[in-house]
């Protein structure tokens, strides 16, 4: 489980050098890429992080929001791996699973196009999709969303997110990129400022110290 995707292969994406392409290689990329740019463009539109920290109570409610972040990093990830995946099979690397892929990122044995760099450098820029502050408050929503607002369930959200980056750590096979680690101070900065804002003396370390 991968809470930064993209964010977390550019570190190695940024320590390889553009790879050499001849003239048609260009010209057949240049239409790979014209189509990746469309796949992009014809994503639902992101969603949209709330800036109210009130408590949800409309079952129905929650049940779009979950549905709606759902749908939209499915289609995101989705859109990712294609992009590593045609990089891969140009430099004749293939990968099965999702975690074979985040291992051969990490592994670093690969050459990345100034394009998908490009690419890559956007997604996770400081309000890109994959960012630190998007992700982090998409987390922060989709915890409120499953748990209705409830203090409790709340802490079993915190708890759930810090597992999920210990998750992410396994699938890239050691300590996980500077970005990954900013976004879960960043997620969990903002899960204590949702405890606070709703009149709550929890603390993400007094949750994460018990576990």
């Amino acid at each position: 489980m991968d809470f930064n995707g993209i964010g977390t292969s550019y570190s190695a994406y940024e320590t390889k050098n553009v790879s050499a392409k001849s003239t048609n290689d260009k010209k057949a990329d240049s239409t790979d890429k014209s189509s990746e740019k469309s796949v992009y463009s014809e994503i639902s539109a992101s969603y949209e992080p709330s800036s109210s920290t009130s408590k949800l109570t409309s079952a129905t409610d929650r049940k779009a929001i979950i549905a709606q972040l759902k749908s939209d990093t499915e289609q995101r990830m989705a859109q990712m791996q294609s992009l590593v995946t045609k990089m891969f099979a140009k430099q004749g690397i293939t990968i099965g699973t999702a975690d074979d892929m985040w291992k051969a990122l990490a592994n670093g044995n690969f050459t990345a196009d100034a394009d998908t760099i490009a690419q890559a450098k956007e997604d996770i820029s400081e309000d890109g999709y994959w960012g630190v502050n998007q992700t982090s408050d998409r987390l922060l929503d989709f915890a409120v969303a499953l748990s209705g607002g409830d203090e409790e369930n709340m802490k079993k959200m915190v708890s759930a997110v810090e597992k999920g980056f210990k998750e992410a750590t396994k699938s890239w096979g050691k300590d996980l990129p500077s970005i990954s680690n900013d976004t879960y101070s960043a997620t969990m900065k903002k899960f204590d400022q949702w405890f606070s804002d709703n009149g709550y003396s929890t603390k993400t370390s007094d949750i994460l110290g018990n576990n």
